[in-house]
């Protein structure tokens, strides 16, 4: 009885034919969007997956250092992945298209914002946000993130929580701009570490830096004694990811 009374309830409600084959279809679009990357993203390796603010001007100094950032990295042989859109993401693509290394962007459809810059040697478009996050860890030998919103903290927090909890293989997680960053990491050590949110070890998780050589020279001082090749282990927890 509780169950059929249940079943009544307004917020039960029949979903008809055109509405459940048209929410049906959307899995072959979304099985397409990981598909496409997969098979583009798998020839770009190593690289480094470079985030920030869409919002950034051309002549503001964040622009500059990621276009810089992204330049170094693409000539010590990273390819170097953005969102594909403006701001720090064009700054990212225009640095490594100057380089000796790829650059590729995964833009994404939005109702006002973006639009693909173009400095892309590899240019994917996706729908999902949850696919294109995906394919900015699946094949990243580290992540830089630069002063951003919310898209760039939410790509923060997706990589620290991956690596956090073994779901992905830790690699470098980059901070660029100590002053910009500062209130964040205060945050995370006077109230997540004290409230026992996360371990004050979790904190070794990323590293802060303010310039493009201390980027690269941290990236490869975690390779220092491994390859940028995942592991036969690191490759099955991939593939879970």
């Amino acid at each position: 009885m509780d169950k059929e009374r249940r079943s009544a309830h307004p917020s039960f409600k029949p979903i008809n034919d055109s509405t459940l084959t048209r929410e049906s279809w959307k899995i072959f679009q979304i099985m397409a969007e990981f598909v496409e990357g997969f098979e583009q993203l798998a020839q770009i390796k190593p690289s480094v997956s470079i985030f920030g603010s869409a919002r950034t001007l051309p002549e503001h100094p964040y622009y500059a250092l990621a276009e810089e950032i992204a330049l170094e990295l693409s000539n010590a042989g990273f390819s170097v992945v953005s969102g594909g859109g403006p701001g720090i993401m064009e700054a990212a693509n225009k640095g490594a298209f100057a380089g000796k290394s790829p650059s590729i962007g995964l833009n994404i459809v939005l109702p006002m914002e973006q639009s693909g810059n173009s400095y892309q040697d590899i240019s994917l478009s996706f729908r999902h946000f949850f696919s294109r996050k995906v394919m900015f860890v699946k094949y990243a030998s580290a992540y830089v993130v630069l002063p951003g919103g919310f898209g760039t903290l939410d790509e923060l927090a997706e990589i620290l929580t991956l690596v956090q909890t073994g779901k992905t293989r830790r690699i470098p997680i980059v901070l660029v701009n100590k002053k910009f960053w500062a209130g964040l990491i205060a945050w995370f050590k006077d109230t997540l570490v004290t409230e026992e949110t996360i371990d004050e070890e979790d904190l070794e998780l990323f590293k802060v830096v303010d310039t493009a050589d201390e980027v690269v020279e941290y990236i490869f001082k975690l390779y220092e004694h491994r390859g940028f090749e995942p592991s036969e282990e690191e490759k099955e927890i991939l593939l879970e990811l």
